[in-house]
C-alpha cells in the first residue's frame, strides 16, 4: 500500500475525490490517500506543497504557477477544471459601495499573499485600467475571517468563488457587485517532484481513477442534490454552477501555461519566467 497525502480546497469542485475516497477506489489500487481540506486556499497548499506536509495540491492555475516559478519544487501533472473560475467581487451588504468603480481605492481582503484572492484582484484591477501599484491588502485567512474582516469594516471588498460565497450573500451578510472569471482554467493538480521521482505509478493511478470519476460525474444520479446538501447551497445555485463547470483530464499544453505566465508577468505579480518543462508535464 502507497501512502499518498492529497490537499486542496473545502469546496464543490473537488466532490469527486471525496467520492473517490469513500467508495474506496484508490486504497482498492493500493493507495491510502489521505485528503486534507485547506479552507486558506491555494497560498496555504503551495506552502504545504513546499514543506512537504502534502504530496499533491489540488490548486489554482495561477497561484501554482507563480509558486513555481518562486522556487516550489512541484510539477503541474494536469488540468483538474477546464472552465474559469468565477470570482464574486463582495462587499457588506451595508457598504456604501455599489459599482467596481466605487471600489477602486477600497482595501482588499486576501487569504494570503500568493493566493487566489490576491493574484484575482490585480486581474480585476487590470480588466478596470486601475492602477495595481495602489492596491493595499487585509490578511484575513478564511472565508470566515473575510466576514469578520468586511463586518469591522478592516476590509472593503473580498473575491472569492461566487457559488461557494452566495450562502453569504443570501443571508444579507456580503453583497455581491459584480463577478470576474479567471482567463484560463482554474484548476490544475501538482505534485511535488521528489514523489513523482519515487511514487510515479501511484501518481499515475489516482490521476487515472480521478479522471474516471470527473468524465461522468454530471451523470451521476442526483448529484446536485448531494452537492448542495453537502456544500449548504440552494438548489438552481448548483445547477447553475454545473452547467458552467467542465473538469478536465488533460495535461497542461505549453499554449496555455504562456498565456498564463505571462499575464501573471505583465501583471508584475511575478519577476521572472521559469521554462514550462519545469512547471508542468
Amino acid at each position: 500500500m502507497t501512502s499518498l497525502n492529497i490537499a486542496g480546497v473545502p469546496e464543490h469542485f473537488n466532490l469527486p475525490w471525496h467520492l473517490c475516497i469513500e467508495n474506496n477506489e484508490f486504497e482498492n489500487a493500493g493507495i491510502d490517500l489521505a485528503w486534507t481540506d485547506v479552507p486558506e486556499g491555494t497560498g496555504k497548499l503551495c506552502q504545504m506543497l513546499r514543506d512537504g506536509s502534502t504530496d499533491i495540491a489540488v490548486i489554482l492555475s495561477e497561484g501554482i504557477i507563480k509558486d513555481i516559478a518562486a522556487g516550489n519544487d512541484s510539477k503541474i501533472v494536469q488540468i483538474y477544471v477546464e472552465s474559469p473560475l468565477v470570482w464574486g467581487i463582495h462587499v457588506a451588504t451595508g457598504s456604501s459601495y455599489k459599482t467596481l468603480s466605487d471600489i477602486e481605492k477600497g482595501k482588499i481582503a486576501i487569504s494570503r499573499y500568493g493566493s487566489g484572492s490576491h493574484l484575482m484582484t490585480f486581474v480585476n484591477a487590470k480588466n478596470q485600467g486601475w492602477d495595481t501599484k495602489n492596491l493595499e491588502f487585509e490578511i484575513v485567512n478564511t472565508l470566515d475571517g473575510a466576514v469578520e474582516a468586511l463586518t469591522e469594516e478592516r476590509a472593503d471588498y473580498f473575491m472569492w468563488e461566487r457559488f461557494m460565497t452566495k450562502p453569504i450573500v443570501d443571508k444579507g451578510i456580503f453583497r455581491r457587485i459584480d463577478d470576474c472569471p479567471t482567463p484560463w482554467p482554474c484548476f490544475v493538480i501538482a505534485v511535488r517532484n521528489e514523489v513523482l521521482q519515487n511514487n510515479r505509478e501511484a501518481v499515475d493511478k489516482v490521476l487515472e481513477i480521478i479522471n474516471t470519476t470527473t468524465e461522468d460525474f454530471k451523470e451521476i444520479p442526483n448529484i446536485d442534490k448531494t452537492l448542495a446538501s453537502r456544500y449548504d447551497q440552494k438548489i438552481e445555485d448548483i445547477q447553475e454552477w454545473l452547467k458552467i463547470t467542465e473538469w478536465s483530464q488533460k495535461k497542461l499544453d505549453k499554449t496555455m501555461f504562456d498565456k498564463i505566465q505571462n499575464q501573471l508577468f505583465e501583471l508584475n505579480i511575478i519577476e521572472n519566467k521559469t521554462e514550462f518543462e519545469t512547471t508542468a508535464e
